[in-house]
């Protein structure tokens, strides 16, 4: 009997694909094609279960519709800027080049082992000046348009890594990377105004229902946050305007019709109004205001509510009362205009601040519920607006502001523009010089990339760019004299907006150009986008924001990058996800090294349907393994020939029907979980029929049936298991197999079915009987097998649903 040896199978193959650039992509395109696309990871310097998961799933595909004459695209590459890499070099004292660069190629031998079938020849890394040089191009051009725009403001800052913090990397108060507590600094930053794009990137969502989860396109939706109300101003009373040097204090509301229920109005501790009256606040009322401003805004989010009286106040538009100020937590700044009226009756979370301090609370809608009432109802103490209710009572009231000028109706946004400056070393530079002169102006087209030097001292204490006078000190592209580089560096998520889209380009041409018209025409949109679910938002938000503007500026004529995506679950191991802390992560290379690569994607998608998370189990690993064994063993039954066999179905006897039948609906199961998307790819139940179909030739001694057995297995489970499907279809089939194959319906064909035997609709047993059999041989029959359920009692009624069940209806 053969022996399986994974090691020497799965190198020889490995070799073999390389060596013969068996993954390359066509660029004919007259081919129809299938760009297949898992998320590009993060070169940390090893692999890790969920990798596996990831490009396993990705993986499977593409070479599935290879096989079905695609031209398929599928590359990888490195999301290799960040500040890891700097961590890493001030902790191990190298250079975040080094380092990276180091891990890529780390990365590269591992993800290399499990034989993914990844474009070697499209391959890149953010980090190469290739990629930034157009990065920075696309920056100049968005600036020139009006789309960045550099202003002062509060930003998460982390005191250890020195750098500027998006909301989502503040966890807890805390630092994601380093765990620091982060406080509040204005500094000034380049902002991309993807609040230009707000509204298309709302309604595109529709054209993306049935392909995206429906949970990341509600997760998107919230995000962007569309609303619409009244935008209108309070004026500030006599003493305030006198202290403050300012008039006014602009809202937004979306419930115009509680307008008359206000008690007070909330400012963030960063609007100009709490700046212009701090100094003549007590000084208790001043350490009250900075320690909210040094809480980040995910903390503010959910702490209790905290607020100081500014002791100013401003008059109400309507009934003309004096309404007190307040700076409170739970106003962001970076969110409306940072002010909000207080309506504490009928709204939870002014309620809450307002029980806290002692306001007032005046109800304005006509309810029995206890407090805060939030629904909608008609107008009570509201002058005349009493009796109205819902979207009457508010497009009323709005006429009457807009019919004084004291207000008008807008649509406003959640989603809030794109800060993108890092003062760290590890990033895009970007593409901005300050001139005395000129101020600060775009570097020229010609003189990119800007690169990054490679002299630099990184110890952690500020941006080395800062400190590196080569770098710093250059002529200003405008007018010649002498200026100032920007030290900032682009925010890692810009690379990661469109590496995609470079993907499509042939790599000889990415010197010359960002992109190949025809190139890009052809592969786009992405037809499988891979990754998990945690990217929902920002990632897969800002990467079709970057595909319109890439499109407003001519480079693509699309709307959306990807056309169907797949977010894959977590891999848990005791019910956690894996991870160092927790002490229960399984190493992947340890897995290929001892049971081979096959075995480790064959577990990871037989385990857990794609979309569920996926508990690991050694005994599952195990069993993958010895149904690949057992696989590879049992090949001998099988002749060599390069054709399917020709076999005569009525000449063979029940066993060798059944096998086929097994073979053929496992064929069936291939093609609808690889081309019936709501499926979600569930190879688990194709894997299933697999195994089935292997359980029922063994079950027959045919050598034809095993022959052809084995030319539709191992071309249905090269996807999935290829290592040991190209060994054995290249002895036996000379990979003839790896092509479309027809279904044989007669193997589909059922000469019997299974019927469930039931008494009184309890099932008790069930029969097997022929296709054909008459009423009288089913209940005859029926009888035989559930004798002792039918013996001395009195059968009312006997009921027949053809080919699924037998029903007794006995007196009890």
């Amino acid at each position: 009997m053969k022996t399986y040896n994974p090691k020497v199978i799965e190198k020889k193959w490995q070799d073999f694909w390389l060596k013969n650039n068996m993954y390359e992509p066509s660029w004919d395109f007259d081919i129809p094609k299938k760009y297949i696309l898992s998320m590009f990871p993060y070169p940390s310097g090893a692999i890790h279960m969920g990798h596996v998961r990831n490009y396993s799933i990705g993986d499977a595909i593409a070479r599935f519709y290879r096989m079905q004459g695609f031209n398929v695209l599928h590359p990888i590459g490195f999301d290799a800027f960040g500040m890891p890499a700097e961590n890493a070099a001030i902790k191990h004292k190298t250079h975040p080049k080094q380092w990276t660069y180091a891990n890529i190629e780390t990365m590269k031998k591992e993800l290399s082992s499990l034989g993914l079938s990844f474009s070697t020849q499209q391959e890149l890394a953010t980090c190469d000046p290739i990629y930034t040089r157009w990065e920075q191009e696309f920056f100049i051009q968005m600036w020139n348009k009006g789309l960045i725009y550099r202003k002062k403001s509060f930003l998460n800052w982390c005191p250890n890594d020195q750098t500027v913090l998006a909301n989502e990397q503040v966890i807890d108060g805390k630092c994601w990377r380093c765990d620091t507590e982060v406080i509040q600094k204005e500094m000034e930053q380049y902002y991309i105004k993807i609040t230009d794009y707000a509204e298309e990137l709302l309604k595109d969502l529709e054209g993306l229902e049935g392909n995206w989860p429906a949970q990341v396109l509600l997760m998107q939706k919230n995000w962007i946050g569309k609303s619409d109300g009244l935008q209108f101003a309070f004026e500030l009373e006599a003493k305030a305007k006198e202290l403050t040097k300012i008039q006014s204090l602009e809202v937004f509301t979306t419930r115009a019709d509680t307008i008359f229920g206000v008690t007070y109005c909330a400012i963030a501790p960063e609007h100009p109004l709490t700046k212009a009256i701090f100094e003549f606040l007590p000084e208790s009322s001043q350490k009250e205001i900075l320690a909210i401003q040094n809480t980040s805004t995910r903390a503010r989010a959910t702490a209790t509510k905290e607020g100081v009286d500014l002791g100013i106040c401003v008059i109400h538009p309507l009934t003309k009362e004096l309404v007190p100020i307040w700076v409170a937590n739970f106003v962001l700044m970076d969110y409306g205009s940072g002010a909000v009226m207080g309506v504490p009756a009928h709204d939870e979370r002014d309620f809450e601040f307002a029980k806290i301090y002692h306001l007032p609370i005046k109800q304005v809608l006509q309810t029995k519920q206890e407090l805060p009432f939030t629904q909608e109802a008609p107008l009570m103490q509201s002058g005349v607006f009493d009796g109205l209710c819902g979207d009457e009572a508010r497009r009323r009231i709005i006429e009457l502001f807009e019919k004084e000028g004291n207000g008008k109706h807008i649509v406003n946004y959640r989603l809030r523009d794109w800060g993108v400056s890092r003062q760290r070393y590890w990033g895009a530079p970007i593409p901005m010089v300050h001139c005395k002169t000129c101020g600060v102006v775009p570097e020229k087209i010609q003189n990119l990339p800007i690169k990054l030097p490679d002299d630099v001292v990184i110890d952690g204490e500020g941006n080395p760019l800062a400190k590196h006078d080569e770098f710093k000190h250059c002529l200003c592209p405008k007018c010649g004299k002498e200026a100032l580089r920007e030290t900032d560096t682009m925010d890692t998520f810009v690379e990661s907006s469109w590496y995609f889209l470079r993907y499509t380009t042939p790599k000889e041409l990415w010197q010359k150009q960002a992109f190949d018209e025809k190139s890009l025409a052809y592969w786009m949109e992405v037809d499988e986008y891979i990754g998990g679910i945690e990217h929902a938002i920002l990632h897969l938000l800002y990467a079709r924001f970057w595909t319109k503007v890439l499109r407003d500026l001519g480079y693509c004529t699309f709307d959306e990058p990807f056309s169907h995506l797949l977010t894959q679950g977590m891999v848990l191991k005791n019910g956690a996800k894996m991870s160092k802390s927790k002490g229960n992560v399984v190493d992947p290379n340890s897995l290929i090294d001892q049971y081979g690569a096959d075995t480790a994607r064959l577990f990871i998608l037989f385990a857990a349907p794609p979309v569920r998370e996926l508990e690991w189990s050694d005994s599952g690993v195990e069993g993958g393994y010895r149904f690949i064994r057992r696989l590879y063993e049992r090949s001998g039954s099988a002749y060599k020939t390069q054709s399917i066999p020709k076999i005569d179905s009525s000449a063979l006897n029940k066993a060798q029907k059944l096998a086929r039948k097994k073979v053929y609906e496992a064929l069936q199961k291939s093609h609808d979980v690889f081309t019936k998307r709501a499926n979600n790819y569930n190879f688990n139940t194709l894997i299933a029929s697999c195994m089935e179909a292997l359980n029922f030739l063994s079950n027959q001694d045919n050598a034809d049936i095993w022959t052809e057995g084995y030319f539709i297995l191992l071309s249905i489970l090269e996807p999935i298991i290829p290592h040991i499907c190209w060994e054995l279809s290249d002895e036996l089939f000379e990979r003839k197999n790896f092509c479309t194959l027809q279904i044989d319906p007669q193997a589909l064909v059922s000469e019997s079915v299974v019927m469930a035997l039931m008494v009184n609709g309890k099932k008790r047993g069930e029969m097997s009987v022929g296709v054909n059999a008459t009423k009288e041989e089913i209940l005859a029959l029926a009888h035989q097998t559930i004798e002792k359920w039918l013996a001395d009692v009195e059968i009312k009624q006997e009921i027949i649903v053809p080919s699924k069940l037998v029903n007794f209806v006995v007196k009890s």
